[in-house]
């Protein structure tokens, strides 16, 4: 099994130029089912990660069509296609006949460039936390033609760290704690109603907001990015014999914070080249001649 710094050192080596822009993927934006007259974007797709009931598939469809949204992607499901989805679906079956369905979190946002984590609880993972009604006006607020993800996860564990890690913000509804538990369909409509409500809210202001010059990194080039800004602090000997973890959290919620463009990431993996090349130049230097 790889360690973490095999795996670090194997993602840095992807090409830069992955920056220039995100691959061809089958998750791409695709029309929505609503129609032209439909006032919810396109671009957002529901993320379900490792459902173990097949009705909750079918109910979240079902909670996302009378929205106005069709866009599903399942990430291990136990169970789909499945009877009890489809009956629980109540009519909602072309968003179940175009769900998509993919082997890991990673390849459900790979092309997205912003992806909001709903759970449940605090999580020990360092991000910026936002209600439903902060999250549909911070995915509403991406550009046009940007790609959201909305991550929703296992009935009973909900996203585990590693996945949370992968979001830009985490989403808390909130219940009364002392009964906070919430169905995950229950927990989809939610988050459908609250961004068809900031869609029809947004619908009437006049104005068109001008998109950014350079389009936002997508989840997988600040992957990329974050794991060979963990590679440069190794090799400058930043953490001095100290665990990364903290500190990469932090350096992590703070660049995710601050919503790069690709342009931003290819400069700033530059500084990260020059960093290490002159950290190899220092240690050669140090090194004693025969």
């Amino acid at each position: 099994m790889a360690d973490n710094h095999s795996v670090k050192k194997d993602a840095i080596k992807k090409s830069h130029l992955e920056a220039e822009g995100s691959r061809p993927s089958a998750l791409s934006a695709q029309p929505s089912l609503s129609g032209p007259s439909a006032v919810c974007p396109g671009s957002i797709r529901f993320v379900l990660v490792r459902t173990s009931h097949p009705g909750n598939i079918g109910a979240a469809a079902r909670a996302i069509r009378t929205m106005g949204f069709s866009r599903l992607v399942l990430v291990q499901p136990q169970h789909f296609p499945h009877p009890e989805a489809t009956a629980l679906a109540a009519g909602a079956d072309d968003v179940l006949g175009r769900a998509i369905v993919v082997p890991d979190l990673v390849s459900a946002i790979a092309d997205c460039e912003l992806v909001l984590g709903c759970t449940a609880r605090r999580r020990g993972v360092a991000l910026e936390e936002l209600s439903p009604r902060g999250a549909a006006s911070r995915a509403l607020a991406a550009p046009a033609a940007a790609e959201v993800a909305i991550v929703f996860g296992n009935e009973r564990t909900g996203l585990e760290n590693d996945e949370l890690m992968r979001c830009h913000a985490a989403v808390h509804i909130p219940s009364d704690p002392t009964f906070s538990s919430l169905n995950l369909a229950q927990a989809v409509q939610v988050l459908a109603y609250e961004l068809r409500l900031a869609s029809l809210d947004r619908s009437g202001e006049p104005g068109e907001v001008l998109p950014k010059a350079d389009p936002p990194a997508t989840a997988e080039q600040l992957e990329y990015f974050f794991a060979h800004l963990a590679q440069t602090l190794d090799d400058i000997d930043f953490h001095k014999g100290r665990s990364p973890r903290t500190i990469l959290q932090r350096l992590r919620r703070l660049f995710l914070r601050n919503d790069l463009d690709q342009r931003e990431v290819r400069i700033l993996r530059g500084i990260f080249d020059d960093a290490q090349r002159v950290a190899r130049l220092a240690r050669n230097s140090a090194r004693p001649s025969d």
